[in-house]
């Protein structure tokens, strides 16, 4: 039994050592492609354990992995040029999954790399055709959506011949290159002086013609009050002189003592001025005899 021992353990070796040649592990996010002498013998895409043939060494049978899930490929700097002869800098990437895996095998031996150094060629390439198209406005309008539908449909069908299903085309960025954003600076900041003087001058304008009527306003205003005030004036006057003559008639003596006494008062007021009068004068009539009786000579 003891020198069976070392034989059987080299059996169960040897079993051990097939067992895990000839079995393989597909997880939710991979796919496997089975080799056979180097030709795709089958693929398989469903999550599980699998059997293939062992020694892979003498190439009987050979498992690559490729991913089986959404990928995403970056493109940045793209320098195009749009309708006008401008030129922008953009941004871009896009999303895929590897469709038929034999195809992604025979086309680019199963290399992510290889077949993203092809979408790039042809994305950058697609890019340029749609903004030659366009103008810079284009890109940042609701025509953006069009334009990122038409980039992906011109990839589609190069991405399909590798085995990949295009699933979207995003543009991320575009911006003005160095020299053209300093050109369009200087052009924006010309075009808003200049309205700004345009503004200024409106401005002014407006300014002179409120400030023309403004004054226009005030002569008439003062005109017409000072013709009103005339014709108040002229009618008090007519009423003032109305009620002296009504006042003359009716007492001639009081109404000669009344103007005496506004005399008195506009003669001695307070005003620095010095008279020097006779008490007998007619002047102080009134003060010697509340008649106004002139004294006797």
């Amino acid at each position: 039994m003891s020198n069976r021992m070392p034989l059987l353990l080299i059996i169960l070796a040897a079993v051990v050592y097939l067992a895990l040649n000839a079995l393989f592990v597909v997880n939710e996010r991979e796919q496997a492609i089975v080799l056979r002498f180097g030709e795709i013998k089958r693929v398989e895409t469903e999550p599980g354990i699998y059997f293939k043939m062992p020694f892979s060494m003498f190439e009987l049978d050979s498992v690559q992995i490729v991913e089986d899930r959404l990928l995403r490929f970056d493109l940045d700097d793209i320098r195009v040029q749009v309708s006008g002869g401008k030129f922008y800098e953009v941004d871009a990437f896009l999303t895929y999954r590897i469709a038929d895996a034999s195809k992604f095998r025979e086309t680019v031996s199963g290399s992510l790399q290889l077949a993203e150094q092809r979408l790039r060629t042809r994305l950058d390439a697609a890019l340029r055709r749609v903004y030659g198209l366009r103008d810079f406005q284009a890109a940042l309008s609701k025509e953006r959506a069009e334009m990122m539908r038409e980039v992906r449909d011109q990839i589609r069908p190069d991405a399909t011949s590798l085995g990949l299903e295009l699933d979207d085309v995003r543009i991320r960025r575009t911006d003005l290159t160095a020299e053209v954003s300093e050109q369009t600076f200087a052009r924006m900041n010309a075009e808003r002086l200049a309205e700004a003087e345009r503004l200024r001058a409106r401005g002014q304008e407006a300014a002179r013609r409120i400030r023309a009527r403004s004054d226009r306003q005030v002569v008439e205003i003062e005109a017409a009050a000072q013709r009103d005030g005339e014709i108040l004036r002229g009618e008090g006057e007519g009423e003032r002189n109305a009620i002296f003559a009504d006042a003359f008639g009716r007492d001639p003596e009081f109404f000669e003592f009344y103007r005496s006494m506004i005399a008195y008062s506009e003669a001695l007021r307070d005003s620095g001025t010095t008279m020097v009068l006779s008490p007998n004068s007619d002047f102080f009539r009134y003060f010697n005899d509340p008649s106004g009786k002139r004294p006797a000579q």
